[in-house]
């Protein structure tokens, strides 16, 4: 996936970041606007608001949006690290350095033996494709610290177990990183780090654990997958609404309580599917632990309750650690969420009107990258499966019988 003046040079790759870069900066800044709903609402306003109460020792106990892990707090936080910023400005500046750390921890593991700087490409070409929204989260930060986790994984596992467990006190989902590892040292490191991070904010500030709660009572958020059966529904008779509720447009009405019921059944036959995989995988190569957690994450994102635009940025730092290395077998996958994260700005925020008002647009839109993102999960358990499960040994065939023993037939 790169070209021989990409290996001479870093330099097409790095021009390129800078003007995309710029250009995320440009939209979250206001300087110039981009089409559809502001994406930077959550940061100036829910962000902020939740900053303030975090300031004052304890987490947004009465806010139901507030669904992250203890640790969500630090980023949250962070902005009071530039003071001479305004809070939005601070956390977009804090979300580029985040974006710049992703680079520059590709391009170092890419110039290594069996490395390739296509992770880095992968990185620098999808994270603009989202838009806005990209800075506009704290999921870049999330995504930094789990592409160090993997690129840490072959050589040093008590680093990326510890780094693991601090992005899954962050935000759940890098807890997947594990999916792979085999190495002791990283489970250690994991369970000894989350105990102490969790101990610490149990201790220091009350609530640490109610976005548990919250999370248990989401509903099917209209950019699921599930949710194309309401989409589709609705042009057939079908009665619900959509509604903001628990931080976000979900639909309400009848049926939905067995959609979200599928989409958790969906998500535990994932879960099956990885114990499986673990139990019956004997080949681990150095990629094998990020081509792992790309299928996992892959996996648990497309049965969740919830897409949201924000969680391709993990696909695309999770593909960029897979494509980083040249034996990975994910890169068709790769493009996949690529592309999708295409399709994923122009359904968020340019279309979302459409995808709210569940028009034939905004349903094919959804649709597409939805698909997309199913037929990149499948294709990587298929590609995870193949190369690290050994064939089965075919049954032997029964002994054929000599002609001594052959009975012959009377006419």
């Amino acid at each position: 996936m790169e070209t021989k003046a990409a290996r001479r040079s870093p330099a097409p790759l790095l021009a390129t970041w800078a003007v995309t870069r710029v250009a995320l900066l440009l939209f979250v800044f206001g300087v110039f606007v981009f089409p559809g709903p502001d994406v930077t609402a959550d940061v100036s306003v829910t962000y902020r608001g939740w900053y303030e109460e975090l300031l004052r020792g304890t987490f947004p106990l009465d806010d139901v949006t507030w669904q992250y892990p203890p640790a969500g707090a630090l980023p949250v936080l962070a902005p009071a690290v530039l003071p001479f910023l305004s809070y939005a400005h601070a956390f977009f500046v804090l979300a580029f350095l985040a974006d710049l750390a992703v680079l520059a921890s590709l391009l170092y593991a890419g110039g290594r033996a069996g490395r390739s700087r296509g992770g880095a490409w992968v990185w620098v070409a999808g994270v603009p494709l989202l838009g806005p929204t990209a800075y506009a989260r704290y999921d870049v930060m999330v995504t930094a610290v789990a592409v160090a986790a993997l690129l840490a994984g072959a050589r040093r596992p008590r680093l990326m177990g510890a780094l693991t467990a601090f992005g899954a006190l962050l935000k759940v989902w890098p807890a997947l990183l594990l999916a792979g590892a085999v190495r002791r040292e990283a489970w250690r490191a994991a369970a000894v780090t989350a105990a102490g991070v969790v101990a610490l904010f149990a201790v220091t500030m009350p609530g640490a654990f109610a976005f548990l709660t919250f999370q248990r009572d989401r509903g099917t958020e209209v950019e699921s997958l599930g949710s194309l059966v309401f989409h589709v529904g609705r042009h057939f008779g079908w009665d619900g609404e959509v509604l903001l509720n628990y931080g976000s447009m979900e639909f309400l009405g009848p049926r939905v309580a067995e959609v979200s019921g599928a989409a958790l059944a969906l998500t535990a036959a994932a879960f099956g599917w990885l114990v499986l995989w673990r139990l019956r995988t004997t080949r681990h190569a150095p990629h094998t632990l990020a081509d792992a957690a790309f299928t996992a994450v892959l996996l648990f994102t497309v049965t969740s309750r919830v897409l949201s635009p924000q969680y391709l940025v993990w696909l695309v730092g999770l593909a960029s650690v897979c494509v980083s290395h040249r034996a990975s077998r994910m890169g068709a996958p790769a493009l996949m969420v690529v592309l999708a994260s295409f399709v994923t700005v122009l359904e968020f925020p340019l279309g979302f009107l459409h995808v709210v008002l569940s028009d034939w647009y905004g349903v094919t839109l959804l649709a597409l990258r939805n698909g997309l993102l199913v037929a990149a999960a499948l294709t990587a358990a298929r590609r995870l499966w193949r190369s690290t499960v050994p064939p089965a040994p075919a049954a032997p065939l029964p002994p054929r019988p000599s002609h001594a023993e052959e009975t012959p037939v009377s006419g």
